[in-house]
């Protein structure tokens, strides 16, 4: 009897620790949201992008001036090494504020055409976010506020970010 528990307990240990493992990838969008903070939504096969996206969320969080009024939306061109394993060079990343609370939405971009991949995002954005407004801000501060934390956590995450303009 203790034989056969201790054999079975050295198998369980043995697969839990040699076991090679590997984030499984999504066919469907992951949504999540935390209640006044933000909502996030990104492309399926792109849940690898969650733990940079959470770290935004916090670091714009806690910036008093970040959240203070709506905003329009900031896109970002990332190339994340994890999601890369997963088959995106890169992905888009769209930031915007309403009512004090932040979005993402983050997409493999739908061309290979540098000008026309933002006029797709624009277009799928106008579309999934009709009531936020998508033109370039007039307020350069803050603008520089949102850019340079992406920078920020993109380079403690090993990350390239570029904002990209509409």
């Amino acid at each position: 009897m203790i034989e056969t528990l201790t054999l079975i307990t050295l198998c369980m240990l043995y697969l839990i620790y040699f076991r090679p493992g590997k984030t499984p990838t999504l066919k469907n969008p992951l949504v999540i949201e935390r209640v006044g903070r933000y909502h996030m939504t990104l492309a399926s096969q792109l849940n690898l992008a969650q733990p940079f996206v959470e770290a935004i969320a916090a670091r714009l969080g806690t910036a008093s001036d970040a959240k203070a009024a709506d905003h329009p939306t900031q896109l970002f061109e990332v190339r994340d090494k994890w999601v890369t394993s997963h088959g995106f060079d890169r992905y888009l990343l769209a930031i915007t504020c309403k009512s004090g609370m932040l979005y993402f939405y983050a997409a493999p971009p739908f061309t290979q055409q540098k000008e026309k991949q933002v006029d797709d995002v624009y277009e799928y954005l106008h579309e999934q976010m009709h009531s936020f407004p998508l033109l370039r801000s007039v307020d350069i501060k803050q603008d520089d506020c949102w850019v340079e934390t992406v920078a920020k956590v993109a380079i403690e995450q090993g990350i390239n970010t570029s904002p990209l303009q509409f």
